[in-house]
C-alpha cells in the first residue's frame, strides 16, 4: 500500500478511520526496508520501541488528550539527542547514548508525534555537501551521481523519498537549506533561539539552529508551533511573541542589484529569474539591494574567528581526536587551533560592520530573494575539491545566521536535466511567519509541484486555528518588541500579529526629554511615511487600561497602513514637534536608535 505521509493526509486519514499510526509506521519501516536504511538512516528506533510508543499515544487520545502531531513519523539528525539512541555526529568514535531526549524531541513528543529514527549527515554538522560521512555518502533523490546537500543530508533524503512526514535537521552556514533544494522539499531556518537547541551537539553553538524539513511550509509552520517557545536550560534560546501566520496583502522583496554568480548554471540563473517573475506575479514589489554587506557577513563564517567555535566545541567534549575525524572536516576545524583572541575581536568588529551596513538594505525591503545555492555539483566534483565547492554552495546562506536572519527554502522548478533548484525568503529576526507566509505562496505558484520526488502533488494548506478579534494597535517606539515599555503591551496578554509600515504622509520625529527616549508620528500630508511599526492586538478590556496610561503629548488616533487598512496606533500632537529632530528618513525608531545610541545614551 502506497499512500503520502503530509501532514494533512494523515491527519484526514486518521480523522476518517481509514488509517492508524500503526498502519502508517508499517508503510514508514517497509519503504525504509525496500530502500535499505543507509546511507539515509544511521540508527532506527528499535520496532519494539516504536510499538509502545504507538500504545502510548493510543492511550492518551483514548483519554482526550490533545496531540496536535498525533501519529505522525518523523526522523532527527544524529547531532541531536534522542534518550537511549547513540548520538554519533557520523563520528563513531565519539558516539555516546544520552540518558535525556533534545528539548525539541520532548515537545514532538508530547504531540503526539512518532521517531523513526536517526539520520545522517556530514561528520560533526561541518558541511554543505553530504559528502563527509563513515556512514556512507547520500546522494539527491533525483540522480544518484549528484550530492544531496548537507551537512543534514539525511534528514532532507528522508523527506523528499518519502519516508517520513518531516524531520529535524541544524543550520550554522545553510545545512537546513541546501539540501532542501537538491531535494525540492521546503527547509525552515528560524530566527536563532526561536527553537531551543538544548540536546544538540553545537557545530558552531552561537550560531546554530534547529531546522525543519517537510513537503509544504505549513507543515513545517505547524511543526514550529510545536518546538518554539524559549528554554531557560539553553544560554541561547529567546523570547519571541507567536506571529500571526497570514499572506501579506503588499510587500517588497529585495533582489542583488548586480549579476548573482551561479558557476556557469545557466538553467539556475534562469529559474531564479522566473522566480522573480512569478513573486511579482503575486503581488510582491521588487527592489534592487546592495548585495556587498551580506557577501561580507557570510565570508567570515569560514574564513573568520567561528572556525575556532567548533574547536572549542570538541575540545570541550575532550575529543580533539584528528586520527579518528574525517580529514576534510579536520582540515577545516583543525586548522582554527591558529586563530587567537585579537583575531575573534576583529572577526565580530566586522561582521557588526557588515550588519550595519545592511540596514539601509533592509529599510527597502520587507524580504530578501536569493537562490538558495548558486548550482549543484556531481559526488566526485566534490570529492576532488571538496572545500572550494563546498564553500561556493554557502554563497547565499552562509551570512544567515551570523546576521540574525529567518530563511525559508522553497522548491523553485528543475533543469532541463532533472535536477531541482530552490530559492530562499530571508527576513529579518522574528519576522518568520511572515516570512513563511510569502515562501509558501512563491511555492504554490510553481505549477504542477509535488513533495520531494514521491509524486504527490502538493496538499492543500493546512487549516491553522482561528484567531480571536481583538482591537490592533500600531506602536511605533518605546512600546516596539524589545524596548523598554513593550512589557505594557505584554503584561495585559497583548499578541503580535507582525510588522507593517505607515502610508505616505507620516513623519517622525524623536522627541526631546522624554524618559525613556520615545518618537512622535505625526500625519502631516508631507511626511515621506512607509515608517516601521508592529501591530499588537489586545481584547477591549486590555486596549482600555493601555491607553489610559498614555502620557501627553502622545495619544491614540488611527493610522492609515500602506496596504490600504487602517488600524489604531500612536499619534502625536503637533505643537511637540517644534524643533525635534525629524528622523522620518531613518524608516522607523529601531533604526534611528542604532544609528544615534551615543546621542541618545
Amino acid at each position: 500500500m502506497s499512500y503520502s505521509l503530509d501532514i494533512a493526509h494523515l491527519e484526514a486519514a486518521y480523522a476518517a478511520g481509514t488509517l492508524t499510526p500503526a498502519d502508517v509506521v508499517d508503510e514508514v519501516f517497509a519503504r525504509i526496508g525496500r530502500r535499505g536504511s543507509r546511507p539515509v538512516w544511521i540508527t532506527l528506533v528499535p520496532r519494539d520501541r516504536v510499538d509502545a510508543r504507538l500504545a502510548e499515544i493510543e492511550r492518551r487520545r483514548a483519554a482526550a488528550e490533545t496531540m496536535p502531531l498525533y501519529g505522525i513519523p518523523f526522523g532527527v539528525k544524529d547531532s541531536i539527542d534522542v534518550a537511549g539512541l547513540p548520538t554519533t555526529v557520523a563520528c563513531p568514535d565519539f558516539a555516546y547514548v544520552p540518558k535525556h531526549s533534545a528539548a525539541a524531541i520532548e515537545k514532538l513528543e508530547a504531540a503526539g508525534a512518532v521517531l523513526i529514527g536517526k539520520t545522517n549527515l556530514d561528520q560533526f554538522a561541518t558541511g554543505l555537501v553530504g559528502t563527509r560521512s563513515p556512514y556512507g555518502i547520500c546522494s539527491s533523490v533525483f540522480d544518484p551521481a549528484y550530492i544531496s546537500g548537507g551537512s543534514s543530508s539525511g534528514s532532507a533524503v528522508a523527506v523528499a523519498a518519502g519516508q517520513v512526514s518531516f524531520t529535524l535537521g541544524t543550520d550554522t552556514a545553510g545545512s537546513g537549506r541546501v539540501p532542501a533544494s537538491f531535494n525540492n522539499i521546503v527547509g525552515m531556518k528560524p530566527t536563532k533561539g526561536l527553537i531551543s537547541a538544548r540536546g544538540v551537539v553545537p557545530a558552531c553553538q552561537s550560531q546554530d539552529c534547529v531546522t525543519l524539513f517537510a513537503g509544504t511550509v505549513d507543515q513545517c509552520r505547524k511543526v514550529l508551533g510545536v518546538v518554539q517557545g524559549f528554554d531557560a536550560e539553553d544560554p541561547y534560546s529567546r523570547h519571541s511573541p507567536a506571529l500571526e501566520a497570514q499572506t501579506p496583502k503588499a510587500f517588497r522583496f529585495g533582489v542583488p542589484d548586480q549579476g548573482l554568480e551561479f558557476f556557469g548554471d545557466t538553467a539556475a540563473a534562469e529559474l531564479y529569474a522566473a522566480a522573480i517573475a512569478r513573486l511579482e506575479a503575486l503581488g510582491g514589489e521588487r527592489v534592487a539591494i546592495d548585495f556587498a554587506p551580506f557577501q561580507a557577513a557570510g565570508r567570515l563564517l569560514y574564513q573568520g574567528p567561528w572556525v575556532a567555535e567548533r574547536l572549542a566545541m570538541l575540545r570541550s567534549y575532550e575529543f580533539e581526536r584528528p586520527d579518528v575525524i574525517h580529514p576534510v572536516v579536520w582540515s577545516i576545524i583543525g586548522g582554527a587551533a591558529g586563530i587567537s583572541a585579537a583575531d575573534g575581536f576583529d572577526g565580530f568588529h566586522r561582521l557588526a560592520a557588515a550588519t550595519r551596513a545592511a540596514e539601509p538594505q533592509w529599510r527597502r525591503m520587507d524580504v530578501l530573494l536569493l537562490p538558495t545555492a548558486p548550482t549543484i555539483y556531481t559526488i566526485d566534483a566534490v570529492l576532488a575539491d571538496p572545500i572550494a565547492l563546498n564553500g561556493n554552495l554557502g554563497l547565499y546562506t552562509t551570512f544567515g545566521n551570523l546576521m540574525d536572519l529567518t530563511a525559508i527554502a522553497v522548491p523553485a522548478g528543475f533543469r532541463a536535466n532533472g535536477l531541482p533548484f530552490g530559492v530562499s525568503v530571508i527576513g529579518p529576526a522574528f519576522t518568520d511567519r511572515r516570512a513563511a507566509a510569502i515562501a509558501d505562496l512563491l511555492h504554490r505558484s510553481l505549477a504542477g509541484a509535488e513533495i520531494g520526488a514521491t509524486g504527490v502533488k502538493l496538499p492543500p494548506p493546512l487549516t491553522e486555528p482561528p484567531v480571536a478579534a481583538g482591537i490592533r494597535l500600531a506602536v511605533v517606539g518605546a512600546h516596539l518588541s524589545g524596548q523598554p515599555l513593550n512589557f505594557q503591551l505584554t503584561e495585559r496578554g497583548a499578541r503580535l500579529v507582525g510588522p507593517a509600515r505607515t502610508a505616505p504622509g507620516y513623519s517622525l520625529y524623536a522627541l526631546a526629554g522624554t524618559k525613556p527616549a520615545k518618537p512622535g508620528l505625526v500625519r502631516d500630508g508631507a511626511g515621506a511615511g512607509r515608517i516601521e511599526v508592529e501591530i499588537w492586538e489586545l481584547d477591549a478590556a486590555g486596549f482600555g487600561s493601555f491607553v489610559a496610561e498614555i502620557p501627553p503629548p502622545l495619544g491614540i488616533g488611527t493610522i492609515a497602513l500602506d496596504d490600504g487598512s487602517q488600524v489604531k496606533g500612536f499619534l502625536c500632537e503637533t505643537h511637540a514637534v517644534a524643533g525635534a529632530a525629524d528622523i522620518t528618513g531613518f524608516g522607523g525608531w529601531r533604526y534611528w536608535l542604532a544609528q544615534t545610541a551615543s546621542r541618545l545614551a
